[in-house]
């Protein structure tokens, strides 16, 4: 039995309201935390980008600045 012979009887709105209601309230747990470790891990990926590049750019500095004072 196909999913179309299933709905093929039913009202508009058991296929487009219904459905993923349930779907959503079966389904929201699993969900949320799939959605919820994407951006944790982006959030962890942003901060070590703006902590590499924040030690990038305070190497070069130090470096270009002691590269000047010969006097050290």
């Amino acid at each position: 039995m196909a999913v179309r012979e299933i709905f093929a009887g039913m009202p508009w709105w058991v296929k487009w309201i219904a459905v993923p209601v349930i779907a959503i309230v079966v389904f929201g747990g699993l969900i949320a935390s799939v959605v919820g470790f994407v951006i944790g891990l982006l959030f962890k990926a942003l901060v070590f980008v703006i902590l590499v590049g924040g030690l990038v750019f305070v190497v070069r500095k130090f470096m270009s600045s002691s590269s000047s004072r010969s006097d050290w």
